[in-house]
């Protein structure tokens, strides 16, 4: 027994080495296992995590683990930054192609298809040959602006454009003979922007396009008692959301008798086309002025160019970038202090960029003075011509004369009831 206990004994010893071997092995084994496992999936084989996550969050956990490698960090880290240039580099293709396709969507109103393709170099042609454009692309539609304003103008416009007009009762009796001349024409794309309820009642009566303004405190208590130069003022800011909707405005005084249909006397390649207060060609279509300062000797005469504005109430607008960024700033300008809307808007569209002031960059057109008229060249000119006192313009504004009202049915009188001596006893000016 104590013998076969002796020779037992070596390989019992044997035999447990051997398992401590394997054990031990296995633990080797299991802990080289979960190093690898731990580097490639940090986040556990079953977890779905966003590629960006493992990219962004990554580094941390593998600075934690005891069996990382730092090469695989090294190149972990240059993919990520790889990955973000090239993220970089498609957000601003998105950008561009974004840019591209709103240009492309722009395309389909009919004055874009004179508009080069912004960016694109052109080849000069011969002398005489090259010529710029000045029509700028149209915006694109936006109905959220004001969805109500936006069913109103589906029904009324006519080719996105119609004539607009603000209105409040102070001039009940001129929008009366203003609607009056527009239905005698025939011209159907027409609103009246009611600042009242009386206005609106009054259209409503007449069966004239009517669009009432949601509540606006601000805008509400000029609409209601101001003046004409105060209402003048607001058409600024509410032609905005015509443009908006891409619709080109005709904006009118009611101090206007329309003749013929202003529609088909545009020409539609600028961003504003306007009458002028001008009363010839020199006036109203520019000069140059020489000034004289005869102590500066040789160069006593100096030469400056000169034009009379463009009138506030009465001029075409496309809905464009430059057009919509004119009304702002007239807007703007008049919300800060008094001052003449008239003024104000020529100075916008006239004055050049310079230190302190950047100019707008809007395309503009003046109206031929004898289809567009004021009242100055109706009184002082043309009804004395015998010539041009039967030429029969489009629209006939007083904007020259305070007594409006009467003025306004003697145009009515001589060129639609034909009774020659309507004008006549008018004053070249005014009495006062």
């Amino acid at each position: 027994m104590m013998m076969g206990g002796r020779r037992d004994g070596p390989l019992m010893r044997s035999n447990e080495k051997g398992r401590r071997s394997r054990i031990a092995a296995a633990i080797a084994i299991g802990v080289v296992f979960g190093c690898v496992f731990a580097l490639l999936y940090p986040h556990g084989l079953f977890v779905s995590t966003p590629l960006h996550s493992i990219a962004s969050k990554s580094y941390l956990q593998f600075n934690l683990s005891s069996c990382e490698s730092s090469e695989r960090i090294s190149m972990l880290k240059s993919e990520y930054v790889a990955a973000y240039k090239k993220n970089a580099e498609l957000k601003k293709q998105i950008q561009e192609l974004t840019g591209k396709l709103r240009l492309a969507e722009q395309g389909k109103d009919n004055a874009q298809k004179q508009v080069l393709v912004l960016g694109e170099q052109q080849k000069t042609g011969p002398f005489g040959t090259v010529k710029s454009s000045r029509t700028n692309p149209t915006v694109v539609p936006d109905v959220s602006a004001n969805p109500r304003l936006a069913k109103i103008l589906e029904k009324v416009a006519v080719n996105r454009e119609l004539i607009v007009a603000l209105a409040n009762s102070n001039v009940k009796n001129m929008l009366e003979v203003w609607f009056s001349s527009i239905k005698r024409v025939g011209i159907p794309n027409y609103l009246v922007v009611a600042l009242d309820e009386e206005i609106a009642n009054l259209c409503r009566h007449n069966n004239v396009p009517v669009y009432e303004r949601d509540p606006d405190n601000g805008i509400d208590l000029v609409g209601r008692t101001g003046g004409n130069h105060a209402v003048s003022g607001l058409k600024f800011q509410i032609l905005r959301e015509f443009l908006q909707l891409g619709y080109s405005v005709l904006l009118s005084d009611v101090d206007i008798v329309y003749l013929q249909n202003p529609f088909e006397h545009f020409h539609r390649d600028s961003d504003v086309e306007s009458m002028t207060d001008g009363h010839d060609n020199r006036t109203a279509y520019g000069y140059d002025d020489v000034f004289d300062e005869p102590s500066m000797g040789w160069a006593r005469y100096a030469h400056t160019m000169r034009i009379w504005v463009y009138n506030s109430g009465f001029f075409y607008i496309r809905p464009t970038i430059p057009s919509i960024e004119l009304l702002d700033r007239v807007s703007d300008r008049l919300s800060r202090g008094k001052a003449w809307d008239q003024a104000v808007f020529n100075e916008e569209l006239f004055f050049p960029s310079h230190p302190g002031y950047d100019g707008l960059h809007a395309s503009r057109r003046t109206l031929d003075f004898y289809l567009f008229m004021n009242s100055k060249v109706l009184f002082k000119k043309v009804r004395k011509d015998a010539h041009l006192s039967k030429f029969k313009p489009v629209i006939i504004h007083i904007n020259y004369h305070p007594d409006k009202l009467s003025r306004m049915k003697a145009v009515v009188e001589y060129y639609v009831n034909g009774k020659q001596d309507a004008l006549k006893s008018f004053p070249d000016g005014s009495d006062w």
